[in-house]
């Protein structure tokens, strides 16, 4: 408030001056422009923190570890099911170029993958027919020749009786011994067991759902890339899932070519079950690394039925067979489906095997073609530019 007096010079006039009631706080000037200038109402902001001072920096530092540690004992806990997603949208990346040449004639997405999977359901269905009989065939037989066979063993007559001799297993089965199963291997057995069938069930249903979904999961994939770069990113995309697709039908061939060529050799000899065997061959061919090897064992356990020269002669096709797929078919494949050269695909093999096992032998070869396409198209010709 202000108030007008006479002027003490005797000039004429008179003098404002400011007036404060008393108890009120004087601020100075600057202060109290400041205020009424400002919307808050309880003075202004202060200087920032000074980001250099120790006492921030550590703290921030500390914090920093600590997220970084929350995050990785996060993705550790849920490694297994990041594994069954990334198996999931690997497999279907693989199937989708025959959703693309099913969609390019005409046929709606979902109707494509009702028919690849009603495919695949025909085809494990097949297999189960082929298996059925023989399976039913040699357990009954089994149960009724049980008592010859383990007196056989037993007494140490044949090939068998004389392998239980020698690891000692003849006290068993006269029934002088007892065979003492923990109770916890069978409940650990029966985990194992769980786990795989829900694991299984998982794969199946997530890959359905990325089939249908994939068109979407690639839009939102290229949402995240600055526009700038949005078409290229798009083109390389395209070009490394059609490289996945590749491995996945060269891989089909080479499974196919092994289930070929295991049912004209056990024609050839006359084992048992030549249809049955054949499809699991092709089956376990799939796997990188061990499944042609487990495939192998199989069949000549088979064969031996036939005699022990036609069980070492199909040892020996094995053999042969594996060292012709891993070091001439499959990496002659791969350079055409997956454009890596047969060094890279053996080198990758071994080295996603041996660190994830047969998921990381799976995807070992279409990683290895991802990141040669990334250095191809990416780093080589930024390097070539300085």
């Amino acid at each position: 408030m202000s108030a007008e007096v006479d002027n003490p010079s005797g000039a004429g006039g008179v003098v404002e001056v400011d007036a404060q009631p008393p108890n009120v706080l004087i601020l100075p000037r600057d202060v109290a422009r400041e205020m009424d200038e400002s919307d808050e109402s309880l003075g202004s902001l202060g200087h920032p923190f000074d980001h250099r001072a120790p006492f921030y920096f550590g703290l921030t530092g500390a914090l920093g570890v600590a997220v970084a540690y929350v995050i990785a004992r996060g993705i550790a806990d849920i490694s297994s099911v990041l594994v069954i997603i990334g198996l999931s949208l690997f497999i279907a990346i693989g199937l989708d170029p025959i959703l693309t040449f099913l969609t390019t004639r005409g046929v709606a997405r979902g109707f494509a993958v009702a028919i690849v999977t009603l495919g695949f359901v025909l085809i494990i269905g097949a297999f189960v027919l082929a298996a059925v009989s023989p399976m039913t065939h040699e357990i009954q037989a089994l149960v009724k020749n049980y008592p010859r066979y383990k007196a056989n063993i037993a007494a140490g007559r044949g090939w068998a009786g004389k392998l239980a001799v020698k690891l000692h297993l003849t006290s068993y089965l006269r029934g002088k011994s007892k065979i003492k199963i923990p109770i916890g291997g069978v409940l650990g057995a029966g985990k194992v067991l769980l786990s795989f069938g829900v694991a299984t069930v998982s794969i199946i249903a997530l890959t359905i759902y990325f089939l249908i979904a994939l068109p979407g999961v690639r839009r939102l994939w290229l949402s995240l890339i600055p526009r700038s770069r949005r078409i290229r990113a798009g083109l390389l995309t395209d070009e490394v899932f059609g490289r996945v697709g590749g491995f996945m039908l060269g891989n089909l061939l080479t499974s196919v070519i092994s289930g070929v060529g295991t049912y004209i050799w056990l024609l050839i000899f006359g084992v048992p079950y030549a249809v049955l065997l054949s499809l699991l061959v092709a089956l376990l061919d799939l796997i990188p690394l061990v499944g042609s090897t487990i495939a192998g064992v199989i069949v000549t356990l088979v064969a031996l039925t036939k005699g022990i020269p036609v069980a070492i002669a199909t040892v020996s096709f094995y053999v042969v067979y594996r060292y012709l797929e891993d070091y001439l078919l499959n990496p002659r494949v791969m350079k055409h489906t997956v454009k890596v050269t047969p060094g890279l695909t053996i080198i990758a093999t071994l080295i996603g095997g041996t660190l994830l096992g047969l998921i990381g032998a799976l995807v070992a070869i279409p990683v290895a073609a991802t990141i040669h396409l990334l250095l191809e198209e990416v780093a080589v010709p930024r390097q070539n530019q300085r």
